[in-house]
């Protein structure tokens, strides 16, 4: 979020997205091509990079926030935490990792309480992303993929285009630290979920704001047949967009929760829980 007297510099169409909506960018330690770091230096003094924090600024063209995260790095974490915060330890701590999808995080995103309602995309902020636990633990560390936030923003639009006026997604679940992880374990919580590792998000449609899933098929009911339809406009993201290609699954409602959609930007195809 930007305030009065955040500075301001030109951001890139290229830092937003397929969509266009995207609202930040994450400094990696090997430097993205499309983020142009002398303006950072010059606005935030040469050491900025350097500090885990987020970097604010105004777009001098829109006026739009913009944020920089810079991570606090995975090497900090000392008996599975972070500070005060709890995130417990990665598959790949423990075992070869599986691919190069599942090496270890390079960092965190440290979020304060007061971050948390910073906006990452036009619909999206990052607290809808943080880990549901620790609740009075601040400051919380968040993996985010900019990839998952921007196939997100395409499945809004996607939305639009049939016809259902989503002003975003509801999410049940963003980020998960692996200790949170494992507590759902009994209850089908992969070890190597990809909540892990900041690309996956389960969502669902809620025009109406009762955070459940609304009733999408316009039959009157909201079941099953409304999180098939939300993953087939995810499908037709895909399709116009494959380098965004990954998991989707379809869930049934529970006592706790309507139906939803687990949506992930993982780099390969995967599937499951679509009814035969």
């Amino acid at each position: 979020m930007t305030a009065p007297g955040d500075p301001v510099m030109h951001v890139p169409d290229s830092l937003r997205g397929r969509s266009g909506r995207l609202l930040f960018r994450i400094l990696r330690s090997e430097i993205d091509p499309t983020v142009e770091v002398e303006p950072l230096t010059r606005l935030f003094g040469p050491d900025a990079l350097s500090r885990p924090g987020i970097l604010a600024v105004q777009d001098s063209l829109s006026a739009d926030p913009f944020s920089f995260a810079n991570l606090v790095p995975f090497a900090v974490k000392q008996n599975g935490r972070v500070g005060l915060y709890q995130v417990g330890r990665w598959p790949a701590e423990v075992r070869r990792p599986r691919g190069d999808a599942y090496r270890l995080p390079e960092g965190f995103i440290e979020v304060s309480e007061s971050m948390s309602n910073v906006r990452v995309s036009t619909h999206f902020t990052l607290g809808q992303f943080l880990t549901k636990d620790q609740r009075d633990v601040w400051p919380k560390m968040l993996l985010l993929d900019e990839r998952l936030i921007d196939k997100l923003e395409l499945v809004v639009s996607e939305l639009r285009l049939a016809g259902i006026k989503a002003e975003g997604l509801g999410v049940l679940s963003g980020f998960r630290t692996p200790q949170y992880n494992a507590r759902g374990r009994n209850s089908g919580r992969a070890t190597d979920s990809r909540h892990q590792y900041g690309d996956a998000s389960d969502v669902y449609v809620d025009v109406n704001g009762d955070g459940r899933m609304d009733d999408i098929t316009g039959d009157r009911k909201v079941d099953i047949r409304d999180a098939v339809r939300l993953a087939r406009i995810v499908e037709r993201v895909e399709a116009k967009y494959p380098e965004l290609t990954g998991g989707l699954g379809v869930y049934r409602a529970t006592g706790s929760h309507g139906p939803f959609v687990h949506i992930d930007a993982r780099g390969e195809r995967a599937r499951w829980g679509f009814p035969k």
